[in-house]
């Protein structure tokens, strides 16, 4: 017997078939990237808590660490990141949940910056992410004709397949690596880990990583 981290999983609840044909998918647009056809991105959204899980560790016989808890547990610090594997990583930090308005606001500049590809190398931008209510609202909806206009195109995701989405390493490796077990008195204390947990992984990784601003009415401060 070993000690191991037990992982969450909805595995159960995919559907085989249609996951395999997105698998199939991807890989071709795999190939796309690999050529230099097009650029592939993927994004998705996560959250960060006042109090982060100690998950596992080790400790000395008849001993046990402990971490002491703030005085107040806060609210939820969301990051919604859009990696380009092995080239650049953006992403937004708010505080509490992100919602339609945000992602548009992000979303528009990838536009921006697909029709600046397009027009000079005539790539096309495709980022791949899942069918969450923030990606799919009406207002998002009403973007993608423009945005398609501009050369950025998406990709659904099959629902409960998040393990298809490389960008959930990135998560993974922020809250058990860089975030593991510390305890933050204030949003904004766990916000600038985030930013200091994300910039280590670029450097690590040998990528760029861009923290997009937004206005501040939705910015997290």
């Amino acid at each position: 017997m070993i000690w191991k981290r037990t992982r969450h999983s909805h595995r159960d609840k995919q559907d085989p078939l249609e996951k395999a044909k997105k698998l199939a998918d991807l890989e071709m647009l795999e190939w796309s990237a690999a050529a230099g056809e097009i650029d592939l991105l993927y994004l998705d959204e996560s959250g960060f808590c006042l109090w982060m899980p100690a998950e596992y560790s080790y400790y000395f016989q008849g001993e046990q660490k402990r971490l002491e808890q703030t005085k107040r547990r806060g609210k939820r610090v969301s990051i919604l990141g859009l990696i380009h594997p092995l080239v650049s990583f953006v992403y937004g930090l708010v505080i509490g949940s992100f919602d339609g308005e945000r992602y548009i606001k992000m979303m528009n500049e990838q536009a921006e910056q697909a029709q600046q590809l397009f027009n000079q190398t005539g790539r096309l931008r495709v980022i791949v992410q899942d069918n969450g209510p923030i990606h799919t609202c009406k207002k998002v909806k009403e973007k993608w004709a423009q945005w398609q206009e501009q050369g950025l195109f998406f990709v659904f995701l099959p629902k409960y397949c998040s393990e298809m989405n490389p960008i959930e390493t990135e998560w993974h490796q922020l809250k058990t690596h860089e975030l593991r077990g510390q305890m933050f008195e204030h949003e904004l204390d766990l916000a600038y880990a985030v930013i200091d947990g994300v910039e280590a992984r670029a450097e690590v990784g040998g990528y760029q990583a861009q923290r997009f601003r937004f206005p501040s009415r939705l910015a997290a401060s």
